[in-house]
C-alpha cells in the first residue's frame, strides 16, 4: 500500500453549533479578537454559517459557527468534544479580562499540574470549553 501525498492538506475549520449567533459572534470577535471573515444565511435551509478567525481563511484554521434558524434550546454538547485551544500571549491578563465580560473559567489561569504550559480553561456562551494557552511572542 502506497502512502498518499498528504503535504498540501491542511485543517480549514472546526464547526460548533450555536443557540445565539449575535452572543457567539460576539465572544469570538469582541473578547477573543478573532476577525468575522464571512456570514451567509441558508434560507432554503433555514441556517446560518459564519466563519470566524485570526487570519484568512486560505492561509489559517478558522471556526464555522452554525445557526440552525428554529433551535430553541441549548444543544447538547456530547461525550466525543473535548475543546477548541486559542494561544495568548498573557493569560492571567486575557482571563481578567473574559472574567468582567461575565466569561465562566472553570478552570482559572496557572500551571499545568504535571508540568508544561501555563494553561486556563472558558466557556463560550453555549458552553463549548475553550483552552487557552500562554504563549510567549
Amino acid at each position: 500500500m502506497t502512502t498518499p501525498d498528504t503535504s498540501r492538506y491542511r485543517l480549514l475549520h472546526t464547526m460548533i453549533r450555536v443557540l445565539d449567533l449575535d452572543k457567539s459572534i460576539d465572544f469570538y470577535t469582541r473578547l477573543l479578537g478573532m476577525k468575522l471573515l464571512r456570514n451567509q444565511d441558508y434560507p432554503s435551509g433555514e441556517f446560518t454559517l459564519v466563519f470566524v478567525g485570526y487570519g484568512d481563511e486560505t492561509d489559517e484554521t478558522v471556526i464555522e459557527l452554525t445557526h440552525n434558524w428554529g433551535q430553541k434550546e441549548p444543544y447538547a454538547l456530547g461525550e466525543g468534544f473535548g475543546h477548541l485551544a486559542i494561544g495568548v500571549p498573557d493569560i492571567y491578563a486575557t482571563c481578567e479580562r473574559l472574567e468582567a465580560e461575565g466569561v465562566k473559567i472553570p478552570r482559572p489561569p496557572g500551571p499545568m499540574k504535571h508540568g508544561g504550559s501555563v494553561i486556563a480553561f472558558v466557556e463560550d456562551p453555549d458552553g463549548y470549553t475553550i483552552e487557552l494557552i500562554e504563549k510567549k511572542p
